[in-house]
């Protein structure tokens, strides 16, 4: 029988290289699967060395070990449910003042800690120079400085893992008012919390809803609520603050004896990456290269490139006159039924409708997304463009942090309604799970509606214009009728760097895989019910009953095809728009309100199953019936103004 893995977890906040870490200890992204009773992805991956195999778990980013997201909640459970045997907390270098909070609560919880000083070159840059022995020596627990991104001490980091032997850390003692507080609590549990009693105590005086919710059934737990209430009462009721304001003091002590600053000539590259660093988040000149990197990186790059030339090289050059004819003439000499032949080749065919749409007009413009959105977020410009939006979000409801999942949505809406965990509340995550539902609209429905509309620039003014107004009212209108109110607003500020082209193809693959590993199953199931629906007559009827709603919006009957196909998919219908153009079937008036509608339309199957899984299905349902009604009244709205202006 084999012998278990070693446990080994990663934690740290967001930014801090973890991800590279795990890649590199792991040798790629090998498996990602929903924690226990959560609804949150975590990645896992192994290793051997000497014989001996370890698991390694990259886990969500966490500020602290009190959660305040789902995603912070998960990391603090595997944590706490089974000690593991390694954690590496991984920190930034520039940040230590910071980060090392959480060293500190990792060391009080008793866990097997191994502390990674990470982006070294960026503090060496501002000249901050660590003395890693002594922090070693002062924390008691293994220091090793690594460079991720540069794979610089990473050996050096995984041998620490495989060799790792437990230590005496250091204790870092607080207040007398507060260790005797929680030397009074630590003595009066009883029950198991896997942590060490030290940090359950520190936890419970901190208000920790997690440990709270166990400790209420101590014994004790009447003499340990009055100690609670007392320390809370000689603190102006926020021992949360105190417990903060020593340990930051702790910290000082600890970063005076091992940090020192030289004065360095900085390089010119330097003085541009924080000027650059700087503008990107003053409204003033933020707000114009919000519009350079939209115009450029969505319409050009992802519009025109991949929903334009990339399309139509491999649809019509491609698909088109070698594959589908060489498809046809396969089935037509090795398949003697017809109702064979027309489920592989026909019009709803699995090969030339389900395939080709997957791989020739879907794919292209996934895959160009992704790049650029790599490339976004391997520079730093992502948390920069979120205190950006900081501002105009909170009459939505939201904060600044809403802007990367409503950013991951121009790319899947199933993913990007999987990190609506990442928002603090319940609140805001229903909020921007509708938002992405209703008016975002996936790269690959973007990438048609921009290519389709590409060839006329007052087209896509009125379009994008239009969308940005039903964005803001309705997310407005949301935040007025949804009671409570937005949570505060921090994101970690990573400087601006130069990406590396290597780490933007990892990741722009990665998601390329998982997205066409998800809709290839969806597309080919989706031809199958349109050939069954066709064959029995179904889909006629259907068709029939869409025709008089296509009447009241100003569309052709033609078009309630489409409409049926955004149903399965909001991509799929997209590209059965495309057809509808290539064919001819659509007026510059028509192709406008059906762009308008189709970007409004209901949520794809996939992004539905999540939206059922993360709010529930009646939470889901509402939302999707408010959307059919939002959509089909803002199409038949815009078709009268344009009607009236002769378009």
């Amino acid at each position: 029988m084999r012998a278990a893995a070693a446990r080994v977890v990663l934690v740290g906040s967001p930014n801090v290289g973890k991800s590279c870490i795990f890649n590199y200890l792991t040798g790629n992204y090998v498996a990602v699967s929903n924690y226990p009773g959560t609804t949150v992805d975590i990645s896992t991956g192994y290793f051997k060395d000497r014989g001996k195999r370890f698991e390694v778990i990259d886990t969500p980013g966490m500020y602290s070990l009190i959660p305040l997201t789902e995603e912070e909640r998960v990391t603090r459970l595997l944590l706490s449910k089974q000690v593991p045997d390694v954690v590496i907390h991984v920190v930034d270098a520039k940040n230590l003042r910071r980060m090392l909070h959480m060293t500190l609560q990792l060391i009080d919880a008793g866990l097997p800690v191994i502390l990674n000083v990470n982006i070294m070159d960026e503090a060496r840059q501002l000249g901050m120079l660590i003395h890693l022995e002594r922090l070693e020596k002062l924390l008691g627990i293994p220091v090793i400085a690594t460079c991720a991104a540069g794979k610089v001490g990473l050996e050096v980091l995984k041998n620490a893992i495989t060799q790792y032997q437990p230590t005496q850390p250091g204790s870092f003692n607080l207040s007398s008012q507060l260790e005797q507080a929680i030397a009074k609590i630590s003595d009066l549990l009883q029950l198991s919390y896997t942590l060490s009693k030290r940090i359950t105590a520190i936890l419970l005086l901190e208000g920790d809803a997690m440990v709270l919710e166990l400790a209420q059934k101590e014994q004790a737990w009447a003499e340990i609520a009055a100690i609670i209430k007392q320390v809370a009462a000689e603190n102006k009721n926020n021992p949360e603050a105190l417990m903060a304001i020593e340990r930051q003091a702790v910290i000082d002590k600890i970063l005076d004896k091992v940090v020192r600053y030289a004065r360095i000539e900085q390089h010119s590259l330097k003085h541009v990456a924080g000027w650059l660093g700087k503008i990107t988040r003053e409204p003033i000149t933020g707000l114009p290269i919000l519009c350079l990197v939209l115009y450029f990186g969505l319409y050009q790059f992802v519009g025109k490139f991949g929903a334009g030339y990339l399309v139509d090289y491999v649809n019509n050059s491609v698909f088109v006159p070698i594959i589908n004819p060489l498809v046809a003439r396969i089935v037509e000499n090795f398949i003697p039924w017809e109702w064979a032949r027309s489920l592989l080749a026909g019009e709803y065919g699995i090969f030339t409708m389900g395939f080709r749409y997957a791989t020739a007009i879907i794919l292209p413009i996934v895959g160009t997304f992704f790049f650029a959105f790599a490339l976004l977020e391997d520079t730093g410009y992502l948390p920069r463009l979120a205190m950006l939006v900081d501002a105009v979000f909170r009459y939505f409801g939201l904060n600044g942090r809403a802007v990367i999942p409503l950013t991951l949505g121009l790319g899947c809406g199933t993913m990007a309604v999987m990190v609506t965990r990442t928002l603090e509340s319940k609140r805001e995550r229903l909020l921007a799970t509708f938002l992405l539902s209703l008016s975002i609209p996936c790269s690959a429905q973007l990438g048609v509606v921009l290519a389709l509309l590409s060839h006329n620039a007052t087209a896509v003014i009125i379009w994008s214009t239009y969308m940005v107004m039903v964005f803001s009212f309705i997310g407005w209108l949301s935040a007025k009728l949804i009671p409570g109110d937005r949570s505060a607003f921090y994101m970690e500020i990573p400087p601006l760097r130069l990406p590396l082209i290597g780490n933007v193809l990892k990741k722009a693959y990665s998601r390329m895989s998982w997205y066409l590993m998800e809709i290839l199953p969806v597309f080919i199931i989706t031809s199958v019910l349109l050939w069954a629906g066709a064959r029995s007559g179904v889909l006629a009827v259907l068709i029939k009953h869409v025709e008089p709603v296509m009447g009241i919006i100003g569309l052709p009957p033609a078009a309630a095809q489409a409409f049926l196909l955004g149903f399965f998919r909001r991509d799929y219908g997209a590209a059965g728009l495309y057809d509808l153009v290539s064919a001819g079937q659509l007026s510059e008036r028509q192709l406008l309100v059906a762009a308008v509608a189709l970007t409004l339309f209901v949520p794809c199957i996939a992004q539905f199953a999540v939206m059922i899984k993360e709010r529930g299905a009646a939470v889901a349902l509402s939302m999707v019936t408010i959307i059919i009604f939002v959509a089909l009244g803002s199409a038949a709205l815009i078709n009268s103004i344009l009607k009236l202006f002769v378009l």
